[in-house]
């Protein structure tokens, strides 16, 4: 048989995993319940009736007593699994009741409570826990290396091996988005099935080369290192396949910034230090180290004031920000080669 908890308690505010955790723990459920019914509901049980009833509502719906109905036996058999979503709003009243059910669940039913984990509530997912709920951490992601740590997790998950240069490259190419990336390793992991062994950067560039290459950072990268001509490219890349020129300014803002941090910076300052300082991930540093060489301090500040008026132009004080956009990246080249 199917195993499944009776109650499970999924808590964080990373929407993706949370949903996920939810998705899963109600095909476990139903899968169980179903195989303990002799599979299905009324008539031997159609396929959407395999595990029976099904309810999914906000604690805050959730009336006094209701619980109990929900997780009653089905008159036609199958079981019942109820969602409860958002429970620390749940009311001083239903919160009882929820952590009494969780003490003594019912042998025909699966509950599911989501809790977005913060102050509001708490006690209810110490209490929950305490009876015996089983509980799934998802917490939010914010450093890049746990983003990182999502993705290798991803591939893992498909049973694919990727290297590093390859998660960096799939995370610059669909930026931070927990649902697109775990979308693009599932396609991934499909399209290269065939080849098999580990997926490297190139074989992620090939299939992400437009999204990858046409961002708004790769346009500041290649200004900020004085190729104008790729720049450029990638300029009218990225403006004719739909990025926004207020996105464009934003990245060269972001690359001239981190130059002036990075440049200020002490020479023999550890990356993961200095990245926690300006603000970058640390595989970031090196990098802009590099592109620091042929900056002085003064072309640093002009080349700011030329990304701070192409900003103005593109919001609004320009009759074309395709222009007011090219005119800051050759100025950005020639203040990187001034002496």
């Amino acid at each position: 048989m199917a195993t499944y908890a009776p109650v499970t308690l999924v808590v964080g505010e990373e929407e993706f995993l949370v949903d996920r955790a939810v998705r899963e723990a109600i095909a476990r459920a139903r899968a169980a319940l179903a195989e303990a019914s002799g599979g299905g509901g009324f008539d031997g049980g159609a396929a959407g009736d395999a595990g029976g009833d099904l309810h999914d509502l906000e604690a805050s719906a959730l009336a006094q007593g209701e619980l109990a109905a929900l997780t009653s036996p089905s008159l036609f058999g199958g079981g019942s699994t109820v969602v409860v979503r958002n429970a620390q709003h749940a009311s001083k009243e239903t919160a009882a009741e929820l952590t009494r059910y969780a003490g003594r669940p019912s042998p025909d039913a699966a509950v599911i409570l989501t809790h977005a984990g913060g102050a509001k509530g708490k006690a209810l997912v110490t209490d929950l826990a305490k009876a015996g709920a089983a509980t799934i951490e998802c917490p939010k992601l914010t450093r890049p290396s746990e983003r990182a740590e999502f993705v290798r997790a991803e591939f893992r998950r498909v049973g694919r091996q990727a290297d590093q240069g390859a998660v960096q490259a799939l995370m610059e190419a669909i930026g931070g988005d927990l649902r697109e990336l775990a979308s693009a390793v599932d396609q991934l992991a499909a399209d290269t099935e065939a080849a098999g062994g580990r997926i490297g950067a190139q074989v992620v560039a090939r299939y992400y080369r437009g999204r990858a290459e046409a961002t708004g950072f790769s346009v500041a990268d290649h200004a900020v290192e004085g190729r104008l001509n790729e720049a450029l490219e990638q300029l009218r890349w990225a403006l004719a396949t739909g990025t926004a020129p207020v996105l464009i300014t934003s990245a060269l803002a972001t690359g001239v910034r981190l130059l002036g941090r990075v440049g200020a910076a002490p020479r023999n300052a550890h990356p993961n230090a200095l990245a926690a300082e300006v603000g970058a991930p640390p595989w970031k540093i090196d990098r802009i180290r590099q592109q620091l060489r042929g900056w002085q301090p003064d072309g640093v500040a002009r080349a700011l004031q030329a990304v701070a008026e192409a900003d103005a132009q593109v919001k609004g004080g320009a009759v074309s920000p395709d222009y007011a956009l090219e005119r800051a990246i050759r100025q950005i080249v020639t203040y990187r080669a001034a002496r």
